[in-house]
């Protein structure tokens, strides 16, 4: 019986035939040619990427002259180390990195918070208008902050708030409207068998809120806090406009204080205070990567 199978599995008709082969062989060929280009194009986008970098850390290394030379001299001949000490001392930096740590804290917490409140009554709460409260919450998303500048600053201005870190921080205890819609997609993910136990267990809304959405909900959080920290540290335009005091500049703005007129700005301190202001983002990123993939994965996908 065995002969008789294996002689009908291997019998002419079973065989592969040249057109089959040919077809398998052309689809192979397809494939790795797809993947070459694939990898050549994510290659040249990566050089696009770095190559700012690369330029930053060999510049932060130079001396004024080679900071100037024609064509770039990428490795410097010595490197000056004195750039870091004389780039932090010859601007207040510490009193620039103060100020900043202070506005992204103290706003990335009111960002985290009101965004998780307004999210999950979006997302857990049934009252009229709920729907079209939402929608107006998401055309917000339409309107240009630009728009809005100079409406905002004659109203932090007769709030006697200009010159302040209150136009900075207060605004976000009130909610963004990206992150609200993140959050309320992500909260739309949990099963509602967990409201309704701890319903019956006795607890209110808030309580719900606190104990058991929250800490289900903290690749979401983690998203959220990742893109605000590295926007709020390195955001130039706002502190630009309610700033004017140099005791309360923020790091962006001290970097722009080497800008100098006539060529005269000197790329290598600007380059290693640039590199010592940036290093807070990287850190912030290697340590909460698995928070922030997974936060993108997971936020918005579904519901």
């Amino acid at each position: 019986m065995s002969s008789a199978v294996e002689g009908t599995v291997g019998s002419p008709e079973f065989a592969p035939t040249a057109r089959t082969t040919a077809w398998w062989r052309r689809r192979s060929v397809g494939r790795n040619v797809g993947r070459t280009v694939a990898i050549i194009v994510l290659l040249l986008g990566a050089i696009i990427v770095i190559f700012p970098i690369v330029w930053m850390l060999s510049t932060s290394f130079k001396n004024i002259e080679e900071t100037q030379a024609i064509p770039i001299k990428w490795i410097p001949s010595s490197l000056q180390w004195s750039n870091f000490p004389t780039a932090l001392t010859v601007l207040p930096f510490a009193t620039y990195f103060r100020n900043t740590a202070i506005i992204t804290f103290t706003s990335l917490v009111g960002t985290v918070f009101s965004a998780a409140l307004v999210g999950y009554g979006f997302a857990r709460l049934r009252a009229p208008g709920r729907e079209v409260l939402f929608l107006l919450v998401l055309a917000t998303l339409i309107l240009p902050s630009q728009v809005t500048v100079i409406p905002r600053f004659i109203l932090f201005s007769k709030l006697h708030w200009v010159n302040t870190f209150a136009p900075l921080v207060v605004p976000t205890y009130f909610g963004a409207a990206f992150n609200i819609f993140l959050l309320r997609q992500f909260f739309r993910t949990i099963p509602r068998d967990m409201d309704e136990a701890a319903i019956i267990d006795g607890a209110s809304y808030l309580k719900i809120w606190w104990q058991v959405i929250l800490p289900m909900s903290l690749p979401a959080l983690g998203i959220i806090a990742i893109f605000h920290f590295i926007f709020e540290w390195n955001d130039f335009f706002d502190p630009l406009i309610y700033l004017s005091n140099n005791n309360l500049w923020t790091v962006a703005l001290g970097l722009n204080g080497f800008q100098a007129a006539y060529g005269a700005t000197p790329y290598n301190l600007l380059m290693a205070a640039s590199l010592v202001a940036v290093l807070p983002c990287i850190v912030l990123f290697f340590l909460a990567q698995r928070y922030f993939v997974q936060g993108i994965v997971v936020s918005g996908v579904k519901g």
